[in-house]
This record gives C-alpha cells, sequence and structure tokens, in this order.
C-alpha cells in the first residue's frame, strides 16, 4: 500500500487571465495576492486530496495550484493512499452523503480501518508540514487527518465538494461518522449553504463554488478542424484521422494519439448532430437514465446519436465502482433494438496522459449539439460548467451544483431525474432548434465568465485563509 504522494505541479501563468476577466478584474486578483502573500509570511499551503487525476477536485487543483505557484505562494499537493478497503468504505461515504440508502450501515471495524489508514497517511504529512501552515482536505478521504494537523499547530480547513440539500437516514449516517474527526477544523468550506450540516458553526464556515480554467487542456479554445482531428483520432467520429494538438499545462504542444474503447454499431459522420454525456461511471450520474431517455423519446423523433463517455475504468484508484456501472451500461446497451442501438455509443478515455484526456473531452464537448447531466444527485457538476464554457446548451436536472449554473436562458433545468419523456423532449428540441440552441449557448458561456472563472475561486480562498491565520 502506497501512502501519501506529492503531485508535481507546474506553474500556470496568472498574466494570461486579463485576455478573458478584463484588465479591472485581473488587477483586483493582483493585489489581493500581494495582501494575502503579506499575511501568509513564510507557511505553506498544503492541498490533500485522494487522486491526482480522473474527477473535478483532481483537475482544479492542477489549475489553481498552478496559478498560485505563478503568484509566488509557497503551495504543495498531496495524495493520500489507502488499500481497497479504505476506498470502498470512503466511496460509501461519498454515496451517502448524497443521500444513497441501501450502502450498508458503518461498524466499529469500518471505522478501526478508516483511523488506521489515515493515521499511516498523517504520519507521512506530519513528516513534511510545519506549525502556522495551511492544510487545506478535500472530501471524505481525507477527515482523519484533521486531528493530527491541529494538534501539531497547523492551521486546518476541511472542504466538502460533496453533499445535498436535503437530510435522511443515510445523510445522517455519513455525517454521524465524519463529525468526530471534523471537529476540531478551524474551518470548513461547502460549494453549496444547503449543504453545511447544522453542527457545523456558521462563524467557521464558507461557501466556496468550484471553478474552470479556461486555458486548460479540457476548457481552451480549439477550432473546427482540431476537434475534428481528435475525434477521428480517438475513434468516436467516421472522418479521417489526423494529429490533433492542443497546449499542455506547461505551454507546450500536446498531440492526441491515444485511442479511446468505443463501443458502437457505428460511428457517427461529422454532421450528425450529439448528444453528450462527459461523467465518471457512477450511479448517481445516471448514465443509464441518459441511454434510456434517449432511446425512448429522443432518437425516434428524428437524427442524432448519443455518447455515454467516461474514464478508463481501470485508472480511477478511489472510485471501485466505476467497472461496476460501466459493465450495466454496456449489458443495457447491448438490448437496445439494434436501430436504437447504432445510435449511441459507449466510450471510455484513457488517463495515462492527464492532459491528453483533457483534450479528448473538450473536443467532445465542442462537437455536442447538446450536453446533458442528468445526474440523481450531485455535488456541484462542474461537467455543466465546462459545457457551458464551450457555448453548448446542457440538459441538466435541478440538483445540487447544477441549479445554480444553469440560470435561466442558459440551459434547461429539469425539475424530476426520473421523467425521461421530459428530458427526452428537451434534447430532441434543441437537436431541431439550432437557433435556439445557439442563443442558449451564448447566454451560457457569458454566464461562466461572470460566476464561475478561477480568478473569483483564488480571491474567496485568500480571504478564508487570510481571516483564519490572523485569527490564530
Amino acid at each position: 500500500m502506497t501512502l501519501l504522494q506529492v503531485v508535481p505541479v507546474p506553474p500556470r501563468p496568472a498574466a494570461a487571465m486579463e485576455a478573458v476577466i478584463g484588465a479591472e478584474r485581473y488587477a483586483g486578483l493582483l493585489a489581493a495576492a500581494a495582501r494575502f502573500q503579506d499575511q501568509l509570511g513564510d507557511r505553506t499551503i498544503w492541498n490533500v486530496n485522494s487522486t491526482a487525476v480522473g474527477g473535478g477536485v483532481a483537475e482544479m487543483l492542477a489549475a489553481l495550484l498552478g496559478y498560485v505557484e505563478d503568484l509566488g505562494m509557497p503551495t504543495q499537493w498531496l495524495v493520500l493512499g489507502g488499500d481497497p478497503a479504505f476506498f470502498a468504505l470512503t466511496k460509501r461515504l461519498h454515496n451517502k452523503l448524497h443521500g444513497a440508502a441501501g450502502q450498508g450501515a458503518f461498524t466499529a471495524e469500518d471505522a478501526r480501518h478508516y483511523e488506521k489508514i489515515s493515521a499511516a497517511n498523517a504520519r507521512g504529512l506530519l513528516d513534511l508540514a510545519r506549525p502556522g501552515d495551511i492544510v487545506l482536505l478535500h472530501d471524505p478521504q481525507t477527515t482523519g487527518l484533521t486531528a493530527p494537523m491541529v494538534r501539531a499547530g497547523m492551521n486546518v480547513v476541511w472542504r466538502c465538494h460533496v453533499g445535498v440539500d436535503w437530510e435522511n437516514e443515510a445523510t445522517r449516517e455519513a455525517w454521524s461518522f465524519l463529525r468526530g474527526y471534523l471537529q476540531p477544523a478551524h474551518g470548513f468550506v461547502f460549494s453549496r449553504q444547503a449543504y453545511v450540516p447544522s453542527w457545523v458553526p456558521a462563524a467557521r464556515s464558507a461557501i466556496i463554488p468550484p471553478s474552470i480554467d479556461p486555458f486548460s487542456a479540457k476548457n481552451q479554445d480549439l477550432d473546427a478542424p482540431a476537434v475534428q482531428a481528435i475525434l477521428a483520432t480517438i475513434g468516436v467520429l467516421d472522418a479521417p484521422a489526423r494529429p490533433g494538438h492542443f497546449i499542455r499545462a506547461d505551454g507546450t504542444v500536446g498531440k492526441v494519439t491515444r485511442d479511446a474503447v468505443v463501443i458502437a454499431d457505428r460511428l457517427p459522420g461529422p454532421e450528425e448532430p450529439v448528444v453528450i454525456q462527459v461523467s465518471r461511471w457512477d450511479h448517481l450520474k445516471d448514465m443509464a437514465g441518459v441511454m434510456r431517455g434517449f432511446a425512448a423519446h429522443t432518437a425516434p423523433g428524428g437524427p442524432g446519436c448519443l455518447m455515454l463517455v467516461g474514464p478508463s475504468v481501470a485508472n480511477v484508484a478511489d472510485d471501485p465502482e466505476g467497472a461496476v456501472v460501466y459493465a450495466e451500461c454496456l449489458e443495457q446497451w447491448r438490448d437496445l433494438p439494434p436501430d436504437i442501438r447504432a445510435r449511441v455509443l459507449l466510450v471510455t478515455l484513457p488517463l495515462d496522459d492527464v492532459d491528453e484526456n483533457a483534450a479528448m473531452v473538450n473536443a467532445l464537448q465542442r462537437h455536442a449539439t447538446v450536453i446533458t447531466q442528468k445526474s440523481l444527485a450531485e455535488g456541484f457538476g462542474l461537467t455543466v460548467a465546462e459545457g457551458m464554457w464551450k457555448g453548448r446548451p446542457v440538459v441538466g436536472t435541478a440538483v445540487g451544483g447544477i441549479q445554480d449554473q444553469i440560470a435561466p436562458g442558459t440551459g434547461v433545468l429539469l425539475d424530476d431525474a426520473a421523467d425521461l419523456e421530459s428530458f427526452g423532449r428537451q434534447m430532441r428540441g434543441l437537436i431541431d432548434d439550432p437557433g435556439e440552441a445557439g442563443r442558449m449557448g451564448m447566454a451560457a458561456r457569458a454566464y461562466i465568465r461572470e460566476n464561475y472563472l478561477g480568478d473569483i475561486h483564488l480571491l474567496r480562498y485568500a480571504r478564508l485563509f487570510g481571516d483564519i491565520v490572523a485569527a490564530r
């Protein structure tokens, strides 16, 4: 079992933001960074999460910490380790925090194993960090590190990227398990106010929605020939394969060369309308429901195909459920009527190269006619902001942070994730009305620029950390 690993973070030029956010916002970022540097002194900011690839948290850290490095503040990123039993337990916590029943009660043995793995990771962090440093812990996998870091004199903040705005027995079980580990924390960060448990003191909680990086390989501008080249190369488009280039995080030119694993009876042509959902293979993302809605209520009404896209199920260490969900989707795909099955693709993207994987997602979202995120529960759902940034209309369920991102006129919010007829009709309507889809897409991009880019995210963290350091 491998424990704490250091993730290298190359600097990203903060000055590039000015072209997107404007001179006034950029000047405000620089002024805030200078103030925070004075408060930070010689402290280091440590971020700890459970994976360096394969999820929104990891992607966000790579971008934000790159800008922090460029702005001259010492920061480190660590990924904790664990065995299969540990990650199975933390996946259950993740699901219960989303209200998922039927996951099994937590036992004393679960707690002992969680504490054993947490203690081993804490020893590694104590060898690196110093009293006074800021430690930002992300999600349920890291909660067991809270008390040891507080006892060692560090400023500890726990960041929860998941949650629901209601309560049931599953959520109560999850918070009951986590609460004892978390109570010593100096600060708590949630994506939405509705996610804050009642036992968290208001004075110690902050609301900081996540953000996207417009210059990352996943979100940078790609022209139409590059998009088509990438999609042909990975094997999801019936078009001549040729090199598709993108810019890596370190500023060098990358090239998409790896194939995706594509399950399909045929490939769509470049002009065929495409509905795409990109997410983990997770029951809460409801890939199976997207397939059923498309098959029953979108495909019969006209042209178009569906791509369900997720990561390679062999490469996401902290998500043991992925292979199961993918297998279920594959079985469902095989049971579709042949004429419908010919219009549905299951795609798993390789994670060997993080930037290359991100460029694949970028190309897929830019090629989409409609993007969906039909989650049953969602901590935030940053794939929505990513799709909107590409100027695409998003059809999403009104759960979690999805409802914060899709403002009126920027996409479609579904009140009921189980209403597949409405879901299918909305997809069909946008496919059939390119003008309306284009208007929504333009409004969507503008809304993300104003609300969900990295400079706003960093300013909120600077205020929180500055307040905690000043108070202590």
